[in-house]
């Protein structure tokens, strides 16, 4: 199928899902682009604080008519799902649409498949990184195409991220993604085993981390998560949230059970998610956990 897209010029960009990472990742592109951007979100509020940027606020159904090239940051799957069922009628051959979202590997090849066999460009590429990442334009960005698609997006996703790689074909960039966050989460669970160890044994956990920093064991998440949040025990919303690490970690569970793998570090981990997620920090930023392994 890919090697019929006949993709036409990106004269118009498209964005539906202006949260945390979305609306960012939209000032970048319309900033740095170079071209019109048309805008979709269900708050009115984002789309206030873009239009000084040049963003247009659209419909939905206006977007997918009028955007050549349509980027998506949305919730999870069934939200991507739900969107590009709406975007279909208005789509035709030679546009291509880029989910940045974070979605089942399964269901991301098979909206691919659609897409492809009408002569619409799909990718997913899904983003790696902090929000203050996404704030800066430095995120990483993990994407999942064929070739000319890969190349057709490339130049777009480098306006909102600093690396961008090319996995593989669809789903590929999903699966880095999804265990990228594997590893965050169980690491995040390794650090919460660590403070509540080390505070037991007369060892304050601002004096822990920070040493074990200048040792073998330092790592981006001991100093993000852990020296930034954990520490302080300080866990807003309006980050990546309990339930965000629960969604993403049964993507990984889902696709370890298709491959016929045990995987009883995640297991675990998700019990702890969910735990923490029982006891009130659902809408909190993942390392909450630490309330349930360490609680004070």
């Amino acid at each position: 199928m890919t090697n019929r897209l006949n993709f036409r010029p990106i004269t118009t960009l498209g964005f539906i899902g202006l949260g945390v990472m979305g609306e960012p990742m939209c000032g970048h592109l319309a900033r740095r682009s170079g071209k019109p951007v048309l805008a979709h979100d269900l708050r009115t509020e984002p789309l206030a604080r873009l239009a000084p940027n040049g963003v247009t606020a659209a419909s939905a159904a206006e977007i997918g008519r009028r955007a050549d090239l349509i980027l998506l940051s949305l919730p999870d799957g069934k939200a991507v799902a739900a969107v590009i069922a709406g975007l279909e009628p208005n789509l035709s051959a030679g546009q291509c649409l880029v989910d940045t979202s974070t979605s089942s590997v399964a269901l991301t090849r098979d909206i691919g498949a659609g897409l492809e066999a009408r002569g619409i460009g799909f990718a997913d590429a899904p983003v790696a990184r902090t929000r203050d990442a996404a704030a800066r334009g430095e995120l990483s960005i993990m994407v999942g195409a064929s070739d000319p698609v890969f190349a057709h997006i490339q130049p777009i996703l480098e306006t909102m991220g600093t690396d961008v790689t090319h996995c593989g074909p669809i789903g590929s960039g999903q699966v880095v993604k999804i265990l990228n966050n594997m590893l965050v989460f169980q690491h995040t669970a390794a650090l919460a085993e660590a403070i509540a160890i080390g505070r037991r044994n007369g060892v304050a956990p601002d004096v822990l981390l920070p040493t074990i920093a200048k040792g073998s064991g330092d790592s981006f998440v001991l100093r993000s998560h852990g020296m930034k949040s954990m520490l302080p025990r300080d866990f807003p919303k309006r980050a990546f949230s309990t339930r965000y690490a629960i969604k993403d970690l049964s993507y990984a569970l889902e696709m370890a059970a298709a491959c016929g793998l045990a995987v009883p570090g995640a297991e675990l981990t998700m019990e702890r998610l969910k735990l923490s997620e029982a006891e009130g920090n659902g809408e909190k930023y993942h390392p909450a956990m630490l309330t349930v392994i360490d609680p004070t």
